[in-house]
């Protein structure tokens, strides 16, 4: 049996639903899933824990030499990045804020490194909590993603930068968030084989969208049907399905910028 690893937000049971829930023809194959946060999913890539998985594309660097990655099941895109919000509507001297990052090794943590090279007063809280830390202390700024992106307004709170547009300024290039890695302790064919089966999954739940399964919906308990469908039309599209050259492009421009930022070096395979 395969561990394939994923995290409970719409888009990626959305990708997965048909796959795990026997909607499509697995050819035989039977995973074992678990569904988790985007930072623990990033931990266990670390400790090579999972045959398959989701990842932000900010560990990639670190998990190269481990794990392949595959062409489907990806979130990429432009206007899907990363918001640095705040209590206060007028302007802040960011460097002397605490800044709240949802993990130290996610795709946010690189674009708000890029965008504020000497923030360094940061803290690392699971995404669902960074917009009640902002609110209760005073001097802090956090990065939403996710759902987050579509409620933060609600809550009395406010835009300093959106770190994906900055991005895209400064590269012209899709944000890439996260992706699906497979270890490369499994077969490169059997690797194949499951890539392409996500594919399929994707597919099928196009073809059925815009009808939200139960299975989304589980995972989704306190989200509204209208955000889950603002959710997947946000970080499912064309590069979900496959990464293309622009995707394959845009995520060794983040490689790139994770080895400036970061004074460690990184060594990619040969």
């Amino acid at each position: 049996m395969l561990t394939l690893a994923f995290s409970p937000c719409p888009n990626d049971t959305f990708i997965f639903d048909a796959l795990v829930n026997n909607k499509i023809d697995t050819q035989g194959l039977v995973f074992k899933v678990l569904l988790e946060d985007v930072e623990t999913l990033n931990q266990w890539a670390l400790q090579e824990k999972i045959d398959f998985s989701k990842i932000s594309y900010g560990v990639l660097p670190l998990i190269l030499n481990n794990y392949n990655l595959l062409q489907s099941g990806s979130a990429l895109g432009k206007g899907v990045g990363p918001l640095l919000i705040s209590k206060n509507e007028f302007e802040t001297e960011i460097e002397k804020c605490t800044i709240a990052i949802p993990g130290e090794h996610t795709t946010a943590h690189v674009l708000f490194s890029l965008a504020y090279p000497n923030a360094t007063n940061k803290i690392f809280l699971p995404f669902n909590e960074i917009e009640n830390y902002v609110l209760q202390n005073n001097n802090s700024l956090g990065v939403i993603i996710h759902e987050n992106r579509f409620t933060y307004q609600q809550k009395g709170l406010y835009k300093i930068l959106d770190l994906g547009n900055h991005w895209e300024e400064k590269t012209s290039l899709p944000i890439p968030l996260g992706g699906i890695v497979a270890h490369k302790r499994i077969d490169i064919a059997l690797q194949k084989k499951v890539d392409n089966l996500i594919n399929k999954s994707l597919q099928f739940a196009f073809n059925n969208y815009p009808f939200i399964s139960d299975y989304v919906k589980k995972y989704a308990q306190e989200m509204d049907e209208i955000v889950m469908k603002q959710h997947i039309d946000l970080y499912v599209n064309n590069f979900s399905l496959n990464l293309g050259k622009e995707g394959r492009f845009a995520i060794d421009k983040l490689i790139e910028v994770y080895q400036n930022i970061n004074t460690s070096k990184i060594y990619l395979n040969e």
